[in-house]
């Protein structure tokens, strides 16, 4: 018999060591914005950011303005990420703030050696954002730490979205006030550049699951001296090779037909023309006949997760309006606010 009470009290013990243990292991929560959605909206009068918890139960207007008492002027044109920070673009302002991004407290700002940056990112501890300049564009490479441009790397006009991989950066060239057709592609240990010519307007590039770079090139239009239009170029999907950098592959779209948004979700890509969404595998050499979903709003931005369609409509003097359609019914299955000319959703 004591030899049955002392084996119930070791069990009541060791369930009790392993239970402050699991207690231990539990995190914290990180912030107040943890595991949800940020929606960045460009602005009016100034850019914000709304958050939105994952079941949808909860929406917060301007976080950035409620936590630090401080506005971050119009056009916000993006965000960028590592795994403790966020990095707020704002082009007008020559600036970007850097921000916890789980609890949105203002950890200081990159204030000089910028000249309209528009997108960032960061690898291995740096952070590269592209920049349109006014005496030509670059990338200003920046040391995230403390927080100032080391240099400058110059590349072609009008720079949007850059991405890194296997210790290169890959920059779309929009044109800026122009129009360009190149996508730079930079060594980052030696800074040399070089320039794939793709169509017109190159704006969202990602790798595909086979390792290719797919570029949405949206086309552009031809105008004369006057600025009265006299003719226009083809959009096109482009697939690079990034060993080569060569274009191995490219659907045009027709005439007058112009995608302003491409995503990849899976093994398949998404793209957007006016409301409408469609559907292809990224291994499609045609474009689909008809959309998969039409958003029937005025579609700014789109991203995916968990088989869910998050679709940006946006109003340039209100609130603007998130919808979520499952990609199983292509019914709405929620909505949210978002904030004015909103046009990135980003998930926390």
């Amino acid at each position: 018999m004591k030899i049955s009470k002392f084996l119930l009290s070791a069990f009541i013990l060791s369930v009790l060591f392993v239970s402050c243990d699991n207690d231990d292991d539990m995190q914290e929560p990180k912030g107040d914005y943890e595991n949800g959605l940020l929606i960045s909206g460009e602005g009016g009068p100034s850019g914000f950011i709304y958050y939105v918890s994952d079941d949808f139960s909860t929406t917060e207007s301007q976080i950035y303005k409620k936590v630090n008492n401080s506005e971050l002027s119009v056009y916000l044109q993006s965000m960028a990420f590592d795994t403790e920070n966020a990095y707020i673009c704002v082009d007008n302002q020559n600036t970007i703030t850097v921000v916890d991004r789980y609890t949105f407290l203002k950890k200081g700002a990159i204030t000089t050696d910028l000249e309209g940056p528009r997108y960032m990112t960061v690898a291995d501890g740096i952070g590269y954002a592209t920049n349109w300049g006014t005496a030509g564009a670059y990338v200003a490479v920046i040391d995230v730490n403390s927080l100032m441009v080391t240099n400058k790397i110059s590349i072609g006009n009008g720079p949007e979205r850059i991405i890194e991989r296997n210790g290169k950066l890959y920059v779309s060239h929009q044109g800026g006030f122009g129009i360009n057709n190149v996508i730079s592609v930079i060594d980052i240990a030696t800074e040399a550049v070089t320039e794939i010519t793709v169509n017109d307007r190159p704006d969202e590039l990602f790798f595909d699951t086979t390792g290719n770079l797919v570029v949405l090139c949206e086309g552009g239009k031809i105008y004369d001296a006057s600025w009265v239009q006299i003719g226009e170029t083809k959009g096109a999907i482009s697939k690079i090779n990034p060993t080569t950098n060569t274009v191995i592959s490219e659907i045009v779209f027709a005439d007058g037909v112009h995608p302003t948004l491409l995503e990849s979700y899976g093994s398949d890509l998404y793209y957007s023309i006016g409301s409408k969404v469609y559907k292809m595998s990224q291994t499609a050499t045609t474009l689909p006949a008809n959309e998969f979903i039409d958003t029937e709003g005025n579609l700014y931005g789109m991203a995916f997760n968990n088989n869910n369609l998050y679709a940006i409509d946006a109003n340039f003097s209100g609130e603007s309006t998130l919808n979520v359609f499952s990609l199983a019914s292509k019914a709405i299955t929620n909505t949210s606010k978002a904030p004015i000319a909103a046009s990135k959703i980003y998930f926390n």
